[in-house]
C-alpha cells in the first residue's frame, strides 16, 4: 500500500513518491469527497491508494538525488545544489553563499 508521510516504523518500504504524476479522471472522484488524510489535508496519495486494484498505478524508480523542497532546509539545498551546478551562475552562488557564511560567523 501507500502511506502518506509515514514514521521510519511505519513505513511500509523504502520507496518513495517524488511528486510527478499522470492522473487518470477516476482520481478526482476520490479528491471530491474531502477525505482528510495526514496533516488534516485532503491527501493525492491517499486517493491513488484507494484506487490500487481499481485502474492501472505504476511507478519508475528513480535514480537520482531527491530534495524534500516540502521543508526550508530542503528547499535551501535544492536551490544552492543546482545553482552551483548552473553554468550560468554557479561562481556567483558560490561566492554569495561564502560571504554569507564567512558574515555569520
Amino acid at each position: 500500500g501507500m502511506v502518506e508521510k509515514p514514521s521510519a516504523d511505519e513505513a511500509p518500504s523504502n520507496l518513495c513518491i517524488t511528486g510527478r504524476y499522470i492522473l487518470s479522471t477516476e482520481i478526482f472522484d476520490y479528491l471530491d469527497k474531502g477525505v482528510r488524510g495526514a496533516g488534516g489535508e485532503i491527501q493525492l496519495t491517499d486517493a491513488i491508494a484507494d484506487n490500487l486494484g481499481k485502474m492501472p498505478i505504476h511507478g519508475v524508480r528513480f535514480s537520482g538525488r531527491r530534495f524534500d523542497c516540502g521543508s526550508k532546509e530542503g528547499f535551501v539545498a535544492a536551490n544552492l545544489h543546482f545553482g552551483l551546478k548552473h553554468p550560468e551562475i554557479a561562481e556567483k552562488v558560490k561566492r554569495t553563499a561564502t560571504e554569507i557564511m564567512q558574515q555569520q560567523g
